[in-house]
């Protein structure tokens, strides 16, 4: 008998290559899921919020601030808002977050913010009616602010106007 060796096309690769592709395989895989998550993982940095606000003393007795512009919509939990006097003796600083029940779209509160578009955030077009003959804010020099805390910045620093009754 005649020892006959077939010759075939149908061979596979070589152990060596076959770990190589593997290896390379894998390597890819890893890198890809690492980036998918690294975004997931860190979180980017919020710009601070630029906002405008147009400032009324009415002749009532209230003071009106609207958000002329604001560029980007803030949740109300995120806001907090400062009226104090620039003198002690004029009066007692005010402070709350926009959200607290007492001041979102409460009417008749001493500070109370409306939501023009009800979609329980902070945008533009949005304004605060401050009861000025109640808190004291229609003598003196009185100063209004809000505070982003979610990057501690100051959005609005406005010096409310006098009111003549």
């Amino acid at each position: 008998m005649r020892n006959v060796r077939r010759s075939s096309d149908n061979e596979a690769v070589s152990p060596v290559i076959a770990t190589v592709l593997l290896l390379a395989i894998t390597v890819v895989l890893s890198s890809m899921v690492f980036v998918l998550m690294q975004g997931a993982l860190t979180t980017a940095e919020k710009p601070a919020a630029q906002a405008s606000v147009s400032v009324r003393g009415l002749s009532n007795g209230f003071h009106v601030i609207r958000l002329t512009t604001l560029d980007q919509t803030i949740d109300p939990a995120k806001i907090q808002f400062d009226l104090s006097p620039d003198n002690p003796e004029d009066g007692s600083r005010i402070t709350g977050n926009v959200s607290d029940p007492g001041v979102y779209g409460l009417i008749g509160a001493n500070v109370s913010f409306h939501d023009r578009d009800a979609g329980y955030s902070v945008s533009q077009g949005d304004y605060f009616v401050i009861d000025s003959m109640a808190v004291g804010s229609n003598s003196g020099t009185w100063r209004f602010q809000l505070l982003d805390l979610s990057t501690n910045s100051v959005m609005v620093d406005v010096i409310l106007p006098p009111i003549e009754v």
